[in-house]
């Protein structure tokens, strides 16, 4: 049994229903009291998963006991849509909304519902398709920052600024795991006053967690036997954990000590942090009407390789060679960090994407068949990204889109479609580099760039540009890595002192000798560039 079953095993048998009605009229009269303390606005997180649902719903029938004067303080609350949200979750946090919204409305409730989203450049498919961006792993959780983080601390910090300060309200519980408990216990330790506790990440603002030492039976028992007061069902909530897994909903995300949600029931359907999406399996098998989801569980799947390494760059991402040593069953090698997809898996990943989408929109409930899996905004961007940052004249984009969706891509960005350069061009660069992939890149990039300075006024850094181009792409991939290696042993040289190595190092390093040496005196060096135009 792990720890965090034990602590809330312990929680189940210490409270009664009895006793847990008590701790809630209790709990009550505390909401109210901080509320009419003082004119500091509150910021409620909420998943709508049982435990954000069971604090938004305290909050609220604490809040509409006061008299109408009294409910003067305004109440965020906020949701974060990463935009690759469980479908079937996506739709039932939307009416969640809605219906939230409408109530607070019409019973004259100081409550206004916030969906936050992330900005188009931090969203999963713009990292992952346009920059290329490995799928996360606990190693690299690139996307928790980008798009649950930031939406969220964004909007919290504008609420400070406005007001001074602001307390936010959560749903975390000690119950959800050691490491959620030993957090929360930390700044229990260092809380300014009775059950407000600072947040480290975000000044002026205090949190405070109600529900902190409820157990999972406790949040049931109290959402099972209390009206939701804004009319949406508890037991319709109820139903979505039925046949998921024993984990938690996925909180509020405002720092990186949260664990990631994928085994939830409230995950991102793209989650790779897990082994499994055991949520969505056990949708698909347990209910016919939801089996159109099979292809985002396939992709979902496909993404979680162990090892991607043949589907990723020698370089990173800025396209220098970086190594580290690899302990493989007790084999140590030095090798280089795999960097990001390969425009080959790039523009594949793509293709995936677009195909689910549009076999979704023909085979799922008629309430889903306007799903979108990846906006016109973010294939905008990748677009751009492809075009500007990875100089990918050939522009396939809009290739894909229309071979997959049988309809032309209208890029909302102004002056997109006005290029110098296009797939015509990028054939015969092909043709002429042969099977030289490096060649090729080299030959864009120095084009491209030509290409964008001839649209500016003035050529300021063109040749810093270039030389650039030529830095990360000049060489083939065992001579850059050569290189790297050179590199890192003439670092380790330095560091313990060899002369001699670090004078061999460095002539191995210049120019000359950082190729293969020439055959006889009279031969110049066979550098990357005469081997090339020899002839």
């Amino acid at each position: 049994m792990t720890e965090a079953q034990q602590l809330e095993n312990k929680g189940q048998q210490t409270r009664t229903v009895a006793e847990l009605v008590e701790y809630i009229q209790a709990l009550t009269t505390e909401i109210q009291e901080l509320y009419c303390l003082d004119a500091i606005p509150w910021i409620i997180g909420v998943s709508w998963g049982k435990d954000s649902s069971a604090i938004l719903q305290l909050v609220w029938n604490a809040i509409a006991a006061l008299p109408p004067e009294q409910r003067t303080k305004q109440i965020h609350v906020i949701t974060t849509d990463t935009q690759v949200e469980n479908p079937i979750v996506a739709a039932w946090v939307r009416q969640s909304i809605k219906q939230l919204k409408s109530a607070a409305k019409a019973k004259g409730m100081p409550i206004q519902p916030h969906l936050l989203q992330p900005v188009v450049e931090d969203t999963f498919w713009v990292n992952l398709i346009g920059k290329g961006y490995p799928a996360p792993r606990n190693q690299f959780r690139w996307c928790t920052p980008r798009l649950k983080i930031n939406p969220a601390n964004q909007f919290i910090r504008e609420i400070v600024r406005a007001n001074g300060e602001t307390i936010l309200v959560l749903g975390t519980r000690k119950a959800e795991s050691a490491k959620r408990a030993a957090t929360m216990k930390k700044h229990q330790a260092g809380r300014v006053r009775e059950r407000l506790s600072p947040n480290a990440s975000l000044p002026n603002s205090l949190i405070y967690t109600p529900i902190e030492d409820w157990s999972n039976n406790d949040v049931w028992i109290y959402l099972n036997q209390s009206d939701n007061p804004w009319g949406h069902s508890n037991k319709k909530l109820f139903s979505l954990y039925r046949g998921a897994t024993a984990d938690n909903e996925c909180p509020l995300v405002i720092d990186t000590s949260t664990p990631s949600c994928g085994d939830s029931r409230f995950g991102c359907w793209v989650c790779t942090l897990v082994n499994q999406d055991k949520s969505m399996q056990a949708m698909i098998r347990n209910d016919e009407e939801k089996e159109w989801m099979q292809p985002l569980l396939d992709i979902r799947n496909e993404l979680d390789t162990e090892d991607d390494r043949d589907k990723r760059d020698f370089r990173r991402l800025r396209g220098e060679v970086q190594l580290f040593e690899r302990n493989k069953e007790g084999n140590i090698s030095v090798e280089p960090i795999p960097g990001p997809y390969t425009k080959y898996w790039r523009e594949y990943w793509l293709t995936r994407l677009l195909e689910a989408q549009t076999q979704i929109r023909r085979t799922a409930p008629e309430n889903m068949r306007d799903l979108t899996l990846i906006s016109l905004e973010e294939l905008s961007e990748i677009r751009r990204i492809w075009l500007e940052q990875k100089h990918e004249f050939d522009d396939s984009l809009p290739r894909i889109y229309q071979e997959i969706t049988e309809e032309v891509f209208k890029d909302p960005r102004p002056g997109a479609d006005h290029k110098l350069l296009g797939s015509d061009e990028w054939s015969v660069l092909e043709e002429i580099c042969a099977d030289d992939g490096m060649h090729l890149e080299l030959m864009a990039k120095l084009l491209d760039t030509e290409r964008q300075f001839r649209k500016k006024s003035k050529r300021v850094g063109i040749y810093e540009s270039l030389e650039k181009c030529f830095d990360t792409s000049s060489r083939s991939p065992e001579e850059a890595i050569r290189n790297a290696h050179l590199k890192r042993d003439l670092r380790e040289a330095v560091s313990q002192g060899d002369i001699a190595t670090v004078k061999e190092k460095v002539k191995q390093l210049t120019l000359g000798d950082a190729v293969d040496e020439p055959k006889n005196e009279t031969d110049k060096p066979l550098t990357w560039g005469n081997m090339k135009f020899k002839k």
